[in-house]
């Protein structure tokens, strides 16, 4: 890994994602970012992510025909997507770990780097509509 500066933008990037827990897509990164520093680009979040990323300070969270989103908690974790709203939310549990445990257990062979997983429905406020 290739050592790189803490730049000021990358201080406030960092900051505005473990400042909230809503998984928020890079224009919405940008967009906070851009209220403090007005003239940061659109670009320079997006490579600011990708370094943070590659340093394993946080997550990006793909999403299949949308923008990716992205996490604050570099720690491994699950998510639960809303399939109609899209929100993310985190899902911490000592069950989450112990699974975690059991399949790892059961890759003897491998040599798991990490893993993504995340959980799909529908959140509490739109499951009441």
């Amino acid at each position: 890994m290739v050592r790189t500066r803490n730049t000021r933008q990358r201080q406030l990037i960092i900051a505005e994602l473990r400042g909230t827990k809503s998984h928020p897509t890079a224009e919405w990164i940008y967009q906070r970012v851009k209220a403090k520093m007005p003239r940061i680009s659109l670009g320079t979040v997006y490579r600011n992510l990708a370094v943070l990323k590659e340093q394993k300070l946080i997550q990006e969270l793909p999403r299949v025909g949308s923008q990716s989103r992205y996490d604050g908690n570099p720690e491994p974790h699950y998510h639960f997507v809303c399939l109609n709203c899209g929100s993310v939310e985190d899902i911490e549990t000592p069950f989450m770990e112990k699974l975690t445990g059991e399949v790892a257990k059961k890759l003897t062979e491998h040599d798991v780097q990490g893993y993504f997983a995340e959980f799909f429905g529908l959140c509490p406020q739109c499951n009441t509509k």
